[in-house]
């Protein structure tokens, strides 16, 4: 089958869209944006290319008896283990890692006992790592680094304290190691990883203990299907570092437009405030940009910026939108510069505000700044576009729909829980043309 790829390298997500000759997504992928910007390319290509697998496997599998009445289930913990399979392989690379980075040199006496509290600590890892994969399981994120980190730096405390070595030392490893990890390829291949994850979720599931070679037959068929990448292009903030030739590179302005066009055949105004620009872009019925406005200089009102904030109040970045939810007021807030945001937030905290009442006043901010650069481009025109990220966020959401109903009455607002792969999909399709 043939496909046609487009990779969207954000400053902090990279995603890809794999679509057929009939505009048909097929698949979608993202990681987290790297120093290797290459390796990120790469990682987000492979999970669109398994994400377009698993929509094969559900075609393939509707018709088998032994899971068309419980496909869902079955699907989602297949998924649930090829995770898990990734995830303990990229661990043991992280151990491996951490044990190599354990010098004598760079920690003399001490690097035995480390190294020893090191093989506890992972042990711990390992054997809880089935569990962040259970149904309904909550994880800081989907990224390695976020689960591993977060799971280490909890574990860590513990094992430091049984095996009396510095707790700081372990940290030093890990720091030293897992940018050398997040920056290496998979040695094997996701098919092989599928076909192990698929072993794990017949023993999971009962119910195929005697239908296992009925499941097994068609998954291996679709693993055995080649995917031809006909053509790829590449975009977005990182796109003059991806290892493309000129050819093969589009504006992330044409791609976020187009892309927009695809999801809403009717846009004609798209926003998109992803994590470190904030674009606002004018198309024409064929999804042709036609003037565009764009905030690239610091990362104010961005998700950089809401990045900060979630730091600043040591919550998860997911948490900012709901906690917004609950303001009883919003809360002015005169700086939306990450630099003296921390110092803003605090003095607001000091004089009793409320988290929930400030962070409604700073999703708003965010706003403003963005209906500022709207205005720009020529204002908002019915259908209007909302993608990236921060489309993701309910409070910012709410904020953009009462500022475009203040200031353009009632416009139409498009928001697909796919918005974060809007340039990806722009530039698959402009690699379906290069290819035609």
């Amino acid at each position: 089958m043939k496909c046609f790829i487009g990779i969207d390298l954000g400053s902090t997500t990279t995603k890809a869209v794999v679509i057929d000759d009939h505009q048909e997504v097929l698949g979608r992928g993202i990681t987290n944006s790297r120093s290797n910007y290459h390796i990120a390319a790469e990682v987000a290509k492979q999970e669109a290319l398994v994400n377009a697998r698993f929509n094969l496997f559900r075609r393939e599998l509707s018709g088998v008896q032994a899971v068309a009445a419980d496909l869902d289930e079955f699907l989602a913990q297949l998924e649930r283990d090829f995770r898990l399979e990734q995830f303990l392989e990229s661990l043991a690379d992280l151990k491996d890692t951490c044990v190599a980075n354990t010098t004598e040199a760079r920690f003399g006496a001490s690097a035995a006992p480390l190294i020893e509290a090191l093989g506890a600590l992972f042990e711990r890892l390992r054997t809880e790592a089935p569990t962040l994969f259970l149904p309904g399981a909550s994880r800081k994120s989907d990224f390695f680094r976020d689960i591993a980190g977060s799971r280490y730096l909890a574990a860590g405390e513990e094992v430091a304290r049984a095996s009396q070595v510095p707790y700081d030392a372990l940290l030093n490893v890990y720091d030293r190691s897992i940018i050398d990890v997040e920056n290496r390829l998979s040695a094997e291949s996701p098919e092989q990883k599928l076909l192990r994850a698929l072993d794990r979720t017949i023993v999971a599931i009962p119910a195929l203990s005697g239908a296992a070679e009925a499941v097994r037959a068609p998954v291996r068929a679709v693993l055995e299907s080649e995917l031809e990448e006909a053509y790829v292009v590449g975009t977005g903030y990182g796109r003059a570092t991806l290892p493309f030739s000129k050819e093969h590179i589009r504006s992330e302005i044409l791609c976020h437009g187009l892309g927009a066009h695809m999801m809403y055949p009717h846009t004609a105004t798209v926003l998109d405030i992803g994590g470190q620009d904030t674009k606002a872009i004018q198309v024409d019925p064929q999804g042709i940009v036609e003037n565009f406005q764009m905030n690239d200089r610091c990362a104010a009102g961005c998700g950089r910026y809401l990045g900060y904030i979630a730091d600043e109040m040591n919550v998860g970045l997911h948490e900012l939108g709901p906690m917004a939810m609950q303001a009883t007021r919003t809360v002015r807030i005169n700086s939306t510069c990450t630099v003296f945001a921390g110092a803003e937030l605090r003095d607001r905290l000091s004089l009793g505000e409320k988290r929930e009442d400030i962070l409604a006043g700073l999703h708003r901010a965010i706003i403003l700044r963005a209906m500022s650069i709207l205005s720009r481009s020529g204002g908002v025109r019915d259908q209007f576009t909302f993608t990236g990220g921060v489309a993701k966020n309910e409070a910012a959401v709410s904020a953009l729909r009462d500022l475009v109903k203040e200031n353009y009455g009632d416009v139409q607002i498009n928001i697909d829980p796919d918005s974060i792969f809007t340039g990806a999909l722009g530039a698959s399709e402009f690699a379906r043309r290069a290819a035609a």
